[in-house]
């Protein structure tokens, strides 16, 4: 019970504080919250029965939402070193133009964050849903799922920034962007995990059933 009503919580705090923000990098951070909620759906579900599916998926939801933060993250930094570029989301204004790889890798993360096929994010969350199903807690996945679909609408608006407006009069653009080994390191596994996992799951998926045989 304590399981079910955390998940719930957090669900609804995580998805409607991060709603209302205007700053991408707090926007994220409280979304990670929500994604705590996602993770718990499996936990809970795991207490419901005694297939490792429940376990498993938590432990999936976690590495794939890994590479999907850290690249988010390591796009912000990006921006931030051009010195043009802040931290609200308006500023992300037009980005498509003035920097077409940044915006486009942003959109790889900020539609698998979403939850939207074919990225890593629709699988972590078909994975924590069906064991809820499975479990018998059909009801918990709907109310996810409805929470789900305001989260896409707070990551789409990032989408919806960058492509559908132009940039604001006046912004000069940046004619290089620094990347450092580091990140360029970060943003290319981040991207990998988020496209080749959306597509073909299945060895994460058996890395995670793997470990929850190996920690019973």
């Amino acid at each position: 019970a304590i399981f079910l009503l955390l998940c719930l919580a957090t669900l609804v705090v995580g998805n409607i504080v991060a709603l209302v923000q205007t700053n991408i990098k707090r926007m994220l951070a409280y979304s990670s919250i929500a994604h705590a909620g996602y993770a718990l759906i499996g936990v809970v579900a795991a207490g419901r029965t005694e297939h490792s599916s429940g376990i498993a998926s938590v432990l999936l939801y976690i590495a794939l939402y890994t590479f999907m933060t850290f690249g988010a993250f390591a796009i912000v930094a990006m921006l931030r070193k051009g010195t043009l570029e802040g931290e609200e989301i308006e500023d992300f204004t037009g980005l498509a133009k003035r920097h077409p790889l940044p915006a486009l890798l942003m959109l790889v993360f900020m539609v698998s964050l979403a939850g939207i096929p074919p990225t890593a994010g629709f699988i972590g969350k078909l994975y924590v849903f069906r064991s809820a199903v499975e479990a018998g807690m059909a009801w918990l996945a709907a109310i996810a799922l409805l929470f789900a679909a305001i989260s896409a609408y707070y990551y789409l608006r990032v989408v919806m920034v960058m492509y559908m407006r132009d940039p604001i009069e006046g912004t000069a653009p940046v004619p290089r962007l620094v990347m450092s080994p580091t990140l360029s390191i970060v943003l290319a596994c981040a991207v990998a995990g988020v496209v080749i996992f959306g597509i073909y799951p299945n060895p994460l998926v058996n890395l995670a059933l793997q470990a929850v045989s190996t920690l019973k």
